[in-house]
């Protein structure tokens, strides 16, 4: 049973090397049981033979990665910081009496500016105030509201 395999393994490791691998040796070894000698070993442990192959294939790797993040930077990143820094800008320009909408779509009327918070004037009867975050304002408009029906003559 032991021959058998190991005329298995030495066919099939022969029809292997038409894919590139190493030709078996010239006849089996004279022990069987005894293992060739280690290839001679580098500085991490790798072969001597593989250090070169797995350092020059290494560089396209970080090429490739560094263009993934430059694209994410370009597509991504940076649109959204400009977006953030005009709408801190935005919301620092604002002073009492400019009309704003909230992130929660109501639109009112600045009458005190704080250090971090807007007192907006909120409703038709223009008697609610609310302190609201500067954070909460999303833009400085006035509301489109609809003319009010003329009178028929």
């Amino acid at each position: 049973m032991y021959e058998s395999f190991l005329r298995i393994f030495w066919q099939v490791y022969f029809n292997l090397q038409q894919f590139g691998l190493p030709g078996p040796p010239a006849g089996p070894p004279a022990d069987p049981v005894a293992a060739p000698p280690p290839p001679p070993v580098g500085e991490v442990g790798q072969t001597v033979a593989q250090q070169p192959q797995e350092a020059a294939a290494m560089w396209p790797m970080f090429v490739i990665w560094g263009v993934v993040f430059v694209g994410f930077y370009f597509l991504f990143m940076r649109p959204q910081r400009k977006r953030e820094k005009q709408r801190r800008e935005m919301q620092a320009a604002i002073t009492a009496g400019d009309n704003v909408v909230t992130t929660g779509g109501m639109f009112g009327k600045v009458t005190d500016v704080g250090e971090d918070s807007f007192v907006v004037e909120f409703g038709i009867n223009k008697g609610v105030k609310v302190a609201i975050l500067k954070s909460d304002v999303q833009a400085v408009r006035e509301p489109r509201l609809t003319p009010p029906p003329k009178p028929m003559d």
